[in-house]
């Protein structure tokens, strides 16, 4: 398996200045790639993905990846660039992302940048920190550990070695769990003096615009339930098959996608269809109340509609033709 590290980032690296960078955000279901199509088609702009699940090649129908008809419309990066079977983190994004983003300005085109992963547009922007090698015994042993004593007990332990970590982290998040124990564990350092300690690595240079989606909640949640129920009749479980046959970590994170463990429970005989369906609408509507948070509290946006993306076409056209006027 290929192992993808944040440390290929160039330290100091930074991109030229050029064409603003435009961030259409939002949570899942919210209307993002719609939105961010039809932008990029009025203003000569290609879209460069932020979904940390969208970039995993064999997860089309599950994470909504925009199709064949809306990739020929409009130039679209870092779409199911990866397998299943690569790990991919916020490092390793950023630095497929520098270079879709340099590509498209060399090129004398607009990049949109789309995706509902609030720590992806966190790194594009402020850059992100090193962090050390940690010996896969080390890993190993965490992950061997979380897996006897269980995630509460794991959790327990993490926070008397890093509190912080702990706090933020709920103790089903086994992957980021296990990596926060493994660094304090290696070295004597949390996570957070570590990047406390080192200077990040440049984001994009901008400047910036970000249009984010923030539909009603109820909305939402009931186009959530809909989307679902359009990925089974898509073809869901017949992905999930697929996905099952190659035999991969569990521990993947694509393996973790919203709807992944939920339809394979369901193959497995765990789970009726039904229940699985109606599982992975409540994590989702979960997910979407966090993303809806996060961006609130973590996101400075130029325009934030409270339209689905469909509706809030107009608008922010407007405000976007206004801005990039201003720009020249």
């Amino acid at each position: 398996m290929q192992k993808l590290r944040a440390d290929n980032i160039q330290d100091g690296a930074e991109m030229p200045s050029g064409a603003p960078v435009i961030i259409v955000a939002g949570p899942t279901a919210s209307g993002k790639s719609h939105l961010a199509m039809v932008l990029a088609e009025r203003h000569g702009g290609e879209i460069v993905n932020a979904d940390s699940m969208q970039i995993y090649r064999e997860l089309s129908i599950l994470t909504a990846r925009p199709d064949a008809a809306d990739t020929a419309r409009v130039a679209h990066h870092l779409y199911g660039v990866l397998s299943v079977a690569e790990s991919c983190s916020a490092g390793v994004w950023l630095n497929l992302a520098m270079a879709a983003i340099e590509d498209i300005r060399g090129r004398g085109r607009l990049p949109i940048v789309c995706g509902g992963t609030g720590l992806y547009l966190k790194v594009l922007r402020d850059g992100i920190a090193p962090v050390p090698d940690v010996p896969e015994a080390v890993v190993k042993a965490g992950g061997d550990m979380y897996d006897r004593d269980g995630a509460a007990a794991f959790h327990a332990r993490l926070g008397a070695l890093d509190a912080r970590a702990a706090e933020r982290l709920p103790p089903a998040d086994r992957q980021r769990l296990i990596r926060a124990y493994a660094v304090v564990t290696a070295t004597g350092r949390t996570l957070d003096q570590w990047q406390a300690d080192q200077p990040a690595t440049a984001g994009v240079g901008g400047p910036f615009f970000t249009l984010l989606l923030a539909p009603e909640r109820d909305a939402l949640y009931e186009r959530i339930g809909a989307r679902f129920a359009a990925m089974v009749e898509a073809g869901a479980l017949d992905e999930i098959a697929a996905l099952r046959r190659l035999d991969l970590d569990p521990d993947l994170p694509a393996l973790k996608a919203l709807g992944v463990p939920e339809f394979t429970a369901c193959l497995d005989g765990d789970l009726s269809l039904d229940e699985a369906v109606a599982r992975a609408q409540q994590l989702t509507r979960n997910f979407a109340k966090r993303q809806t948070t996060w961006f609130r509290h973590q996101l400075s946006a130029e325009l934030t509609c409270d339209e689905f993306g469909h509706g809030a076409v107009d608008k922010a056209d407007a405000a976007l033709s206004e801005y990039l006027g201003r720009q020249t």
